[in-house]
This record gives structure tokens, sequence and C-alpha cells, in this order.
């Protein structure tokens, strides 16, 4: 659920539930689950794992000296990392991204660290209403964040960039965080470019679908319609033709929603896109839509990737849904070493898993290549000079390749298609192949990117002189 990820541009619908619970107060959990809780995860013995998937292991031992930034000593490097599975409306919420970065840490440190010195994570929960809070403590004690992923990361911003706690984070939601200086994701979603290859493959795949398609629109005007105002810009270019329907059912639910699905009826929709994640709201509408005899292709954000959607569509109402994705599915591991990889190395510390695990492990993957490289002179400056240098990510396979140095997403994705309760890769057809085009990276409208950015393509709400930035 997520703005995505760049995946979770549907995360609109989380943001929305922590804008409805405003008087939400902090939830935190005891053991690893509490906010600004440490976790080392080391251990004496070497592992034998050299790779994550494709990717040479950037962890082992050395020699690394030096107490060259804050967190960093000559036998530590404190990170930061955390989620919302506090909020009380949702337990458990992004969990799956901080367990991945403490599978990881320990991943690493049983090869040695980097270079010798120990990974320390000091985990927050934000609980979605807390973000600033925990943004103050990780500003006090940590070296950069990692692989983080907080609903409402806007509210934080200010403070991140003022005491300049360079990010990796696995995911952004704020469109000033989106385009942020100090800020590498290895999956971007920046605000100004848009992953379209969903659009143009349902064009080539379901010719006749697109011809009459609409949205599931909502009275959450400003979550999941600033979304579909960016995907009605990519599916008209696509080829798409939009139907108008007329339907906007309540965020929060409907009574009877026949009278919605009716007007799809009534204006002969094919083809229907949602971002709207899984759940009573969704489950209602697709029924309804169902129960009228009306027969669409959907397609939908990857926030409904989920075992909650396939576990719901025992009755095969959703056996025409395709998800857009850029990320190897987790079914595929046997076939994938990346994926495996990572669903071996959270096993290992009991977390559970999804794509947005995978997402905080290819950050914190991409974090840890790049402190490598700065080796002693591990600090800040250092590693933004590095991370700009970035233009090939792939996780060691996790994903389709980006561009984090440019804060550029993939030109790649792959649609997922739910037939009864399991997803599997629809297309392309070969198990861990993306389709790749250049026009696939669609440039979104100014009017549509939500946020003003400088030559650089970077938010200017919270520019100031005291940043870093690259050095060559």
């Amino acid at each position: 659920m997520h703005r995505l990820r760049w995946w979770f541009r549907g995360f609109t619908a989380v943001l929305a539930l922590g804008l409805l619970a405003a008087a939400c107060s902090s939830s935190r959990s005891s053991g690893n689950a509490s906010a600004g809780n440490t976790t080392t995860t080391a251990s004496s013995s070497s592992s034998s794992s050299k790779t994550f998937g494709t990717l040479a292991s950037p962890c082992g031992s050395g020699s690394a000296k030096g107490a060259t930034e804050q967190g960093v000593t000559d036998t530590a490097i404190h990170i930061g990392f955390g989620d919302d599975r506090g909020f009380s409306q949702s337990p458990g919420l992004d969990q799956e991204m901080g367990d991945a970065v403490k599978a990881m840490i320990k991943w690493c440190n049983d090869q040695g660290g980097i270079l010798g010195r120990q990974i320390v994570g000091d985990f927050y929960d934000a609980a979605i209403t807390q973000v600033n809070t925990v943004m103050q403590q990780a500003c006090k004690t940590d070296f950069m964040l990692v692989g983080e992923g907080w609903a409402l990361d806007e509210a934080a911003e200010a403070t991140r960039l003022g005491c300049n706690l360079a990010a990796v984070p696995g995911f952004t939601v704020g469109p000033d965080v989106a385009n942020a200086p100090e800020m590498y994701q290895a999956v971007p979603n920046p605000v100004d470019y848009l992953p379209a290859s969903p659009y143009y493959e349902a064009a080539q795949l379901f010719q006749d679908a697109v011809t009459k398609f609409d949205f599931i629109h909502t009275t959450l005007t400003s979550a999941t319609e600033v979304s579909y105002n960016k995907d009605e810009e990519a599916a008209l270019a696509a080829g798409w033709k939009l139907a108008n329907c007329g339907v906007t059912i309540n965020y929060n639910g409907e009574p009877n929603y026949q009278p919605f699905a009716q007007k799809y009826v009534n204006c002969g929709v094919k083809l229907i896109y949602n971002n709207l994640g899984p759940g009573p709201v969704l489950f209602g509408m697709l029924q309804a839509i169902n129960q009228v005899g009306v027969k669409p292709i959907y397609i939908m954000e990857t926030n409904d990737y989920t075992t909650q959607m396939s576990a719901w569509n025992t009755s095969g109402i959703g056996n025409q849904i395709y998800v857009r994705d850029a990320f190897v599915p987790i079914e595929e591991a046997g076939k994938v070493k990346a994926v495996q990889d990572y669903l071996s190395a959270v096993s290992a510390t009991g977390g559970k898993t999804s794509q947005l695990g995978q997402q905080a492990a290819s950050s914190f993957l991409l974090w840890a290549t790049e402190a490598k490289a700065c080796g002693s002179n591990l600090t800040r400056q250092c590693m933004i000079n590095n991370l700009s240098k970035v233009h090939n990510w792939t996780g060691g396979g996790l994903h389709a390749p980006a561009d984090p140095g440019n804060n550029v997403p993939p030109q790649c994705g792959m649609l997922l298609k739910l037939t009864g309760t399991a997803f599997s890769q629809f297309f392309p057809k070969t198990i861990g192949q993306f389709d790749c085009n250049s026009k696939y990276l669609f440039k979104i409208s100014q009017k549509n990117w939500g946020t003003t950015l400088n030559s650089q393509r970077l938010a200017t709400k919270f520019l100031s002189a005291s940043l870093i930035t690259p050095k060559s």
C-alpha cells in the first residue's frame, strides 16, 4: 500500500488512514519492534554466502578505521531503519520492511560487516503519526537511514534535512521526499516521471478493453485521485479511451455498492484501473461489479499484490486482475537466486516477507555497496558522492534496472495475474524477464507533480545552503 513505492503509489490508501486517524497516539510494541530499539545481530561465524543474487557481497572482513561521522567508529556503523507497524488502525503495517533490514544486517554482519565494522541497526516505529519524533531521535544517533518506509515521511522531511541525515529509503511517499536532496532510492518513484509499462502492455494485450476504461474513484481526492491524474495522463498517451462512468465511492465504504457498479454497466466499461489496496471497500466493489454482470479487465497497482488479495479470490471474481510490477515475484524464488537469497535471509531472523521487504533489501544492498567503497573515508559526503554515480541497479536481480543516481524509475515492467488464490507472472512469459522500452519512462506534466522542482529536479521546499550535495 504505497504511493508507490514507486510501486507504492497505491500507498495513498494507507496514507489516508493515517490522516483519518489524526488523534491516534503512538503505538509501540516491545523488543525489536519498539522505536529506537538497537539491533546488532552480529555473529562470530563467517557466512558462506559471497553473493546476493548476481551481486558480489559488499560485506566481509577488513580494516576500515576512524570515527569519521556521527554513528561511525572503528568498530561499528549505526544506521536507522523502520516502518509503521505500530499504527493502531493497521497493526503490523509495512513490517516486512523493518524485518528485511534487520535480516540484511545479520546477513552482512555474519560475513564480517562492512570492511570489519559491524552494522548496528536502530529500529524506529513511526506508527504513521510519530514520524517526526523518530526522525528527531535518528538525527541524534545514526549515520544514515537505510531501507525505511514511513507513510507520512513528508512530515519529517524538514527535520531530516535539518540534520543532514542522508537516506537510502525503501520507498518515499511525500512529493518533497520523492525528489529530495540527500536521498537515493534503489527503485526511485519521483514525482515527475511515471513507470508507464502497464498502460502500453495493456494496450497490446487487451486492445478492445482499453477502448473503454475508467477508474474506481473515491472521495479521497487528496490521495487516490492525485495518483489517478498521473495514471490518466499515461493511459491516454498509450492509446486508452476514457469512458467517464461517473463512479465515486466513499473511501470509508458504502452500504450498497450495486448502484455504483450499475454505472459501469450503463457506460459499457471494459477495463477498470484501481489503486485502492485490498480490504472491505475494494472487495465490496468488486463483488458488486460481478453481481451486475460486468466482467472487466482490472489493472491494479502493486499494493494489491498481497496474500490478502489472493486469499480473498476463492470464488474467482478476481481472475481478471492484472497487477503492475517491476520486481521478480516471490513465487519465483526457485528460479531467481536473488529472491531466494532475500527469503533465506529473512527466514533466518523469523521475519515476514513481501515485495515491500524486497524493496528494503535492495536499498540496504545499495547502501552497503557504496559504504564499502568509501572504506575508511566513511562520511555522508562520500556516500552521497558514490550514490549519485549509481545508474544501473537491480539489487542483484530482485527487480528491473533502475537509476538511483539520477532518481529515475525503471523503463521495464511486468504484469502479474491473479488466478484463484495465486499470483503468477503473466507478461512477459519468461519467468524473471521484464518488458523494457524507453517510452515506458513517462514524463508527467508539471501540474501533477504536487511540488516545485528546480533545474536539478530537486524539490525546492526544504532546500538550504547547508545541504550535502554530490562532489566529484
